[in-house]
């Protein structure tokens, strides 16, 4: 048969409802229409899953599927952060399994070269099948009810972008138990299949333990016998690298799964800084456009980043955000610090790009005359003293103990003078330099002395990589020029304030003498 440009009276798409079915594309096992588009969006009962499978397919190829193609997203259609993959040519795409009671399948043909199509079905709660997302939850049929007899389900999880191994925690546990777990049990292998292997196999009540794969891939079988059930269990999976990252360096970067572009929905991912004893970590929101707060609350209710003191989120939360903001760097009372990315079902934005440093542990004190600064050998161990200096390389560390020190007096190592909120102070630059072969990489900190109080403070003031801040920069929208204008008039009205307050003295004094000149002629 000979396509045609899809006549009105051609089936394409719609909303499937039952428990199962079969669906095609038009004119199917025919020729499929020109320049067709339809969407199938298939709701079953909340709570349930949907597995998806196709047993022919047949469109149109092109390496990045720009003619003719299918997609599937798990969850309402053109969410990017539901979008499951993209689909043409020969190769039929993976069985689908949903983490939700929705799914959408869109077909869409362009102008040119026609196909023989697909057929695909559905059925509800139907477990196991592909797993291909970042993150994603699994649960034993009809969880939190009682599993059914003789079940078997396979789940494969693998075919991320990330390509990393797989984490696997399990949220709640309960089967029936026994002697070697011969009756019901879970059993996970690293690997695609049940020749790799096998990394566990759990029944009765205690939760397995957190387990991570060697490989991309996953395979989890959860098998029931002829009676005696249980709650079943509750697990959720997500990819390391992109989603789960642990950074023990001094300083770095480290960005949203698939930033800039839009995140996948469904989400938790957990970036943890842990660095040396006594080391704070201070980290620069350098872009940053996440789902947008709840029209009800006013709060973050959606997609969300948090920050947590601490290694876990027990600890203090430092900060929650979401929309798109302008973000003041944030620093952890602790050496370790926790960020949390939580997305829910819809709407993925750009995501975030974040950079670190780790505030060197130092115990800066000054006199009327001098500045004396000590940090622990340990925290800086592999460095020489000459790459610790302030002002200019002639002032550099000496080693004393267990402490670098520097002790120097304010008319040296580029000290200078200034007026701080009508008050003068001492200043002057710490240098930290890190740097390795060609990577320069020199941390920078303000020391400051109010010599009348001989009370002395110190702060980061170099933090990102420059070249990555400019990158992030132009992402960023005028919120941020804004708020540079805002400082730049705060320091100009206290320049200004200087000006006015010295211009009063100078008139004080004018009006003295002419006072006393108005006394001695009386």
């Amino acid at each position: 048969s000979h396509p045609l440009l899809c006549p009105p009276g051609i089936k394409c798409g719609g909303v499937l409802s039952a428990p199962s079915g079969n669906f095609s594309s038009p004119n199917f096992p025919g020729l499929y229409p020109y320049e067709t588009e339809c969407t199938w969006l298939i709701v079953v009962a909340e709570g349930s899953s949907v597995l998806l499978s196709f047993s022919h397919f047949e469109l149109e190829y092109h390496d990045t599927c720009a003619y003719d193609y299918l997609q599937v997203y798990n969850g309402a259609a053109r969410d990017r952060g539901n979008l499951l993959g993209t689909f043409c040519g020969h190769s039929p795409p993976p069985p689908f399994s949903s983490a939700w009671h929705v799914m959408a399948v869109v077909f869409r043909s362009d102008r040119h070269v026609a196909k023989h199509g697909f057929t695909a079905a559905y059925r509800k709660d139907a477990c196991g099948g592909q797993l291909t997302g970042l993150s994603g939850e699994i649960t034993s049929p009809r969880y939190p009810e009682s599993y059914p007899n003789d079940a078997e389900c396979r789940w494969s999880i693998g075919g991320a972008s990330s390509g990393g191994p797989l984490t696997l925690v399990f949220a709640d546990f309960q089967m029936e138990g026994g002697q070697g777990c011969g009756f019901d049990y879970v059993a996970l292998f690293d690997g695609p299949s049940v020749t790799a292997p096998r990394l566990g196999r759990y029944c009765g009540s205690a939760h397995p333990p957190r387990t991570v794969s060697s490989t991309p891939h996953l395979l989890i079988i959860f098998k029931s016998d002829f009676n005696i059930g249980g709650r079943g269990f509750k697990a959720h999976f997500y990819s390391a690298g992109e989603c789960q990252e642990v950074f023990t360096t001094i300083k770095g970067n480290f960005s949203s799964p698939q930033y800039p572009n839009f995140y996948p929905n469904n989400l938790k991912c957990q970036w943890s800084i842990q660095l040396p004893l006594g080391y704070r970590v201070k980290v620069f929101f350098l872009d940053m456009e996440l789902e947008g707060r709840s029209s009800l609350t006013g709060g973050c209710d959606y997609d969300h980043l948090s920050a947590f003191d601490g290694g876990t989120e027990k600890g203090s939360l430092l900060g929650r955000w979401c929309g798109r903001e302008s973000l003041a760097p944030v620093t952890s009372r602790s050496n370790r610090l926790l960020l949390v990315l939580h997305t829910d079902r819809n709407t993925a934005k750009r995501g975030f790009s974040i950079s670190y440093v780790g505030v060197v542990p130092m115990n800066v004190s000054c006199t009327r005359t001098d500045f004396h600064i000590q940090i622990p050998v340990q925290s800086l161990a592999q460095l020489e003293r000459n790459r610790i200096y302030l002002g200019t390389p002639s002032c550099a560390a000496q080693v004393v103990g267990r402490n670098f020190k520097i002790h120097t007096r304010f008319d040296t190592c580029g000290t200078e003078s200034q007026r701080r909120n009508n008050t003068s102070v001492i200043v002057s630059t710490l240098y930290i330099d890190f740097s390795v072969g060609d990577q320069e990489d020199i941390h920078q900190y303000e020391v400051q002395c109010e010599p009348k109080r001989k009370e002395a403070s110190v702060t980061l003031i170099a933090g990102p990589d420059p070249s990555r801040l400019s990158q992030a920069e132009n992402l960023v929208d005028a919120q941020k020029w804004e708020g540079e204008a805002i400082d730049a008039r705060e320091i100009k009205s206290q320049d200004t304030s200087d000006i006015v307050f010295i211009s009063i003295c100078i008139l004080a004094g004018l009006l003295m003498v002419i006072a006393v000149v108005g006394l001695v002629l009386l």
